[in-house]
């Protein structure tokens, strides 16, 4: 938690931007992993509500009315019962002074507040997405939750995205701290990889410490053999020789997240096959540092490395034809499923939650949800100082769709089908890492760097593994 004076001023700087109305801000409740009793531990709360209210226990609703005003916090007090299980919390009403709210009431008089408002009211909430908030919006203010994602206020969402895109100092002090976490997980990993240990095993060590010097993860960690699928959960299967490990891994530390992924031979050094692909990724990965910079747009970074990503591709013999028009056509989209990267935050896909075309994109840029691969791009707007971002870029061959492209002739002109035939076993590559935008460019956050140069990857696994 920050201190009571950051929580304030973001209120009234969300009251100015909202200009009318009452917000709400739901906090969440615990999620049962199978029976009620059984709850995910820690509870993960609501970001938004967190981000202006601060407060981490569950069964809590923030309301900013703007018109009269005045902050409330609704919630019921813990019970001496519950205490028995789960320990003292404080009561509401000390949780809401500790961020810079007066009045408090227990949640069964929430209703009953809105109710009492005027018919005129204009209430903004942000997009549900708990069953248990859905149902307590319907009991609410009446809307069906098939409806709710419609109704929820732009103008909400636009001030929110506003507000957190542009990361304060004790933000980034906070992102920088998770990613030294994030360090230490993938050099664990790292370590451990040779042949003949699984890949569960190695994915569980990572989650171990996440969960020892963090909150924990900041999502499922991905540890797989089969690089090629973007999000492949460890499995009980031994790592070979020959083949390469990829770990995409991050945690969550005092409410704000790390995200990276390396990409790494099982027996410690790369084939010549592998490094002519793995260089390619590197480069790529290594050139959006160089151009992301406040007032460049983010898709002109990635359709950048896409045309890199391309001529090398074509030096290689599996790309061929115009470098543009192949980019045009969506070609790279074989390789490159997906976008550059994300906004990064208190969630590591941040706010995706309220849209990824008001996270992601701005007036002026705007999503082409209609081509392969350039339908995933979640992040193309115009670069500000302070935004926080992934730069993951990777090149994966997916043995599925090698032989629906083929079949079809999709991009044949552009795709050397017979070549691609012979990295079916190939698995995928990527290499990612968070970046803060600046004044004048963009850094790396964290300040240790986990190794993802060939040479240093092979020399660290080298160094820790005999």
């Amino acid at each position: 938690m920050f201190s009571i004076d950051t929580y304030i001023k973001r209120r009234e700087e969300l009251k100015k931007l909202v200009g009318e109305g009452v917000i709400i801000l739901f906090g969440n409740n615990d999620a049962p992993v199978n029976y009620p009793a059984n709850a995910y531990a820690p509870m993960r709360q609501d970001s938004s509500f967190l981000y202006y209210f601060g407060q981490h226990r569950d069964g809590l609703v923030g309301v900013i009315d703007i018109d009269n005003n005045e902050e409330m916090i609704f919630g019921d007090d813990i019970d001496v019962e519950d205490i028995v299980w789960m320990g003292f919390t404080p009561s509401v009403a000390d949780l809401a002074a500790e961020v810079g709210v007066k009045k408090t009431a227990p949640m069964k008089e929430l209703a009953t507040y809105i109710h009492h408002l005027s018919t005129n009211t204009k209430y903004h909430f942000l997009p549900p997405y708990r069953f248990d908030t859905k149902i307590q919006i319907m009991d609410l203010l009446g809307i069906h939750p098939n409806q709710q994602k419609e109704q929820a206020s732009l103008q909400l969402i636009k001030a929110v995205v506003k507000m957190r895109a542009t990361k304060e100092p004790q933000e980034i002090d906070a992102i920088e701290r998770a990613c030294e976490v994030g360090y230490m997980m993938h050099t664990t990993a790292q370590k451990l990889i040779r042949p003949g240990v699984t890949e569960r095993y190695i994915g569980g060590q990572v989650d171990g410490i996440a969960r020892s010097l963090a909150q924990g993860t900041s999502f499922a960690t991905i540890f797989s053999q089969h690089g090629e699928i973007m999000h492949g959960n460890p499995s009980d299967a031994k790592l070979e020789a020959g083949r390469l490990a990829l770990c995409d891994a991050g945690c969550e530390l005092d409410d704000y997240c790390s995200d990276h992924t390396r990409t790494m031979p099982v027996n410690g050094k790369f084939s010549q096959r592998q490094l002519e692909i793995y260089s390619i990724v590197e480069a790529c990965h290594d050139y959006a540092i160089e151009v992301a910079k406040p007032g460049v747009k983010y898709m002109d970074v990635h359709f950048a490395v896409c045309r890199l990503m391309t001529e090398r591709l074509k030096e290689l013999g599996l790309m061929k034809g115009d470098t543009d028009e192949a980019v045009r056509a969506g070609a790279h989209a074989m390789f490159l499923p997906h976008g550059l990267g994300h906004m990064m935050g208190m969630d590591v896909h941040d706010m995706e939650g309220l849209g990824q075309i008001y996270v992601g994109f701005d007036e002026e840029t705007r999503p082409n949800l209609e081509q392969f691969g350039t339908n995933c791009l979640r992040m193309g707007r115009k670069l500000e100082e302070g935004f926080v971002i992934t730069d993951e870029p990777g090149i994966y061959f997916i043995p599925q769709l090698i032989d629906e492209w083929k079949a079809s002739g999709h991009c044949k002109e552009f795709l050397n089908f017979d070549k691609l035939e012979t990295y079916k076993d190939f698995g995928g590559i990527r290499i990612e890492d968070d970046i803060l935008i600046t004044k004048d460019g963009c850094r790396f956050l964290g300040k240790n760097r986990i190794p993802y140069h060939p040479k240093d990857v092979e020399e660290f696994m080298a160094m820790n593994n005999q």
